[in-house]
């Protein structure tokens, strides 16, 4: 038999398996962020991957500095600035890398306003790129600044933003006290002196040290001779140029009696009581006073300063001190409307240094300029100024405050305001104390407009009552303190007189007045020009008068010649006529 294994048809060789699909793994879950403070390696690590990945962000910081011991917010080598100690915090705060350090255009540095030596701020702004994460920013950053400079907060902005350019209007506040608009406090010596005998008699000013004389290195170079400034405005001239013998010899027997306590003065000098400084009855006198300042000019200075306050002791005169003045509406109302002139578009170049009225930027727009509030601090009462404007320049809100405070104290015209705007005049203007000067705020309407879809609002909402909380502890206190201790204000009321700013009389001088400012005096010299007309008229007719009368004798005159050489010629012919018979006969 056949073996049917043999003879059936074989099968196809069966395909290899294949091998199994390979398993895929899951994915791992998102790490979840854990503000807990215990890390194990993988932790550190991973934190080490992230703190690599982290990018500069644009943001704009809102700030707040007291400036006292600053010399002013920009930065300046060699010198201890807000700038400069602003910008090493970033640093040590992670926001600006080692190779940037110092470097500021390499990270887009750029501030709101650059304030002026002294000056403090509530509402100050500045851009960069910064690092600002890990969260925590602001409370690194405000871990590497001093007390009197607090960060609120920062915004995220555009990157194009600038703190400088994109800023349209700044706001500055000045707290002046109220006794300065007092007319009758403070005054300068020259005004005391003239007061006497007057029946509206001024004191010698008690409630400060310098007492109504120049301070030498405050106030500039003295150019004038100190003896001499006592008396030549109060002595009696005759009309022929002598004083009067009772007064210059009231005068001398004063100044004896004055020598000895001169002396004493110097023996305390010379047994090194002072060195650099010696105070002699309100005289400050440094290593920079000229040598002719001798011990005659200070007994000039001492005479009238015993019978002042032999009269006060007395009780014929009261202190300034005592003075029943206050910011009422008659104030108020006249010192807004001098701040008024201020408002609009003018050339500032004499309210600001080393600008010319020829140059661009002396051109300033002033939105508003009002006092309204008056606010008490440590028992001072301060008019609080407020000054909007676009822009401004280097002193230029300081020098405002000091004409209008010398408007005020009638110390000089209203009408000087506007003689000061005008750009072919230059004039002197007393420049008020940086104590009392702050940045209140900055504004971003324009961008605050464009982007308000995309991003937020620049602006100090957030952050009023920690800024307020700032304002009154290091800057309110800090203007009241230094009133109180060192008098910078009362100091400086008593500089405000025409010898030390002779330009505040510019507009008494009729000739200047005409030529600088017609429009001042135009209805003045009204009757002034009809008459002059008049004259004119008067001469001119004169004058045609006298011309025609010499013409009439020159015409009479060549009349006479005439008339004399006719004749002559009529002798001629009857000599002619007469030679002619006897020739014929």
């Amino acid at each position: 038999m056949e073996n049917p294994d043999i003879n059936a048809p074989k099968s196809p060789p069966l395909p290899p398996p294949l091998p199994p699909p390979p398993q895929q793994e899951e994915p791992d879950s998102k790490r979840l962020k854990m503000s807990s403070t215990t890390t194990t390696s993988d932790d550190e690590a991973a934190n080490t991957t992230q703190k690599q990945r982290y990018k500069r962000r644009k943001i704009a910081i809102f700030f707040a500095y007291c400036g006292v011991g600053y010399q002013g917010m920009q930065k300046n080598p060699g010198a201890k600035t807000i700038e400069g100690e602003l910008e090493e915090a970033l640093f040590h705060s992670g926001a600006v890398p080692e190779q940037d350090r110092g470097m500021p255009k390499r990270f887009e540095w750029a501030r709101s306003a650059r304030t002026d030596k002294g000056v403090s701020a509530v509402g100050q702004v500045v851009s960069g790129r910064f690092y600002i994460d890990p969260p925590g920013f602001i409370d690194r950053l405000n871990s590497n600044l001093p007390a009197q400079i607090r960060i609120f907060g920062y915004r995220r902005v555009t990157a194009s933003f600038n703190a400088k350019k994109f800023c349209d209007r700044r706001r500055y506040v000045y707290l002046i006290p109220v006794f300065a608009l007092d007319p009758s406090s403070h005054k300068d010596r020259e005004s005391v002196l003239a007061s006497l005998g007057s029946g509206q008699e001024l004191v010698k000013c008690f409630e400060c040290s310098e007492r109504g004389r120049k301070i030498i290195g405050v106030m500039g170079k003295r150019t004038y001779q100190l003896g001499m400034s006592v008396y030549s405005e109060n002595a009696n001239l005759k009309s022929n140029g002598d004083v009067d013998n009772t007064n210059s010899k009231s005068i001398e027997e004063e100044k004896t009696n004055a020598d000895e306590s001169a002396k004493e003065k110097q023996d305390c000098v010379g047994n090194g009581v002072s060195e650099n400084v010696v105070e002699a009855e309100g005289i400050v006198l440094n290593e920079n006073t000229d040598s002719n300042l001798n011990v005659g000019t200070l007994n000039d200075l001492k005479v009238v300063e015993e019978e002042e306050e032999e009269r006060v002791n007395n009780g014929e005169e009261k202190s300034p001190k005592g003075s029943e003045f206050c910011y009422g509406e008659k104030e108020k109302e006249r010192f807004n409307r001098i701040l008024k002139h201020y408002v609009g578009s003018h050339n500032f170049h004499n309210f600001t240094t080393r600008t010319k009225a020829e140059d661009p930027a002396a051109q300033r727009y002033i939105i508003s300029f009002d006092a309204n509030t008056v606010v008490n601090v440590e028992g001072i009462e301060f008019v609080k100024c407020e000054v909007v404007g676009q822009s401004f320049m280097l002193h230029q809100i300081r020098k405002l405050i000091g004409l209008a405070v010398a408007v005020m104290r009638n110390c000089a015209p209203e009408s000087l305001i506007e003689t000061a705007l005008q750009k072919n005049v230059n004039i002197n203007i007393p420049t008020a104390p940086e104590v009392g000067l702050y940045l209140d705020e900055c504004f971003f309407a324009s961008y605050n407009q464009k982007w308000k879809d995309t991003h937020e609002e620049l602006s100090m909402k957030g952050y009023e009552e920690e800024a307020e909380n700032f304002k009154m502890k290091h800057i309110y206190s800090h203007i009241a303190s230094t009133e109180h201790k060192e008098g910078v204000v009362a100091l400086w009321l008593h500089s405000l007189n025409h010898r030390n700013y002779p330009d505040l009389g510019y507009v008494h001088n009729p000739d200047l007045s005409a030529a600088k400012n017609p429009e001042l005096s135009a209805g003045n010299n009204d009757a002034a020009t009809d008459k002059n007309s008049s004259e004119v008229k008067e001469m001119d007719s004169a004058t045609v008068t006298d011309k025609d009368s010499s013409e009439v004798k020159e015409m009479d005159g060549a009349a006479d010649k005439n008339s004399s050489e006719v004749k002559e010629m009529d002798e001629a012919a009857d000599k002619n006529s007469s030679e002619v018979k006897e020739m014929v006969e």
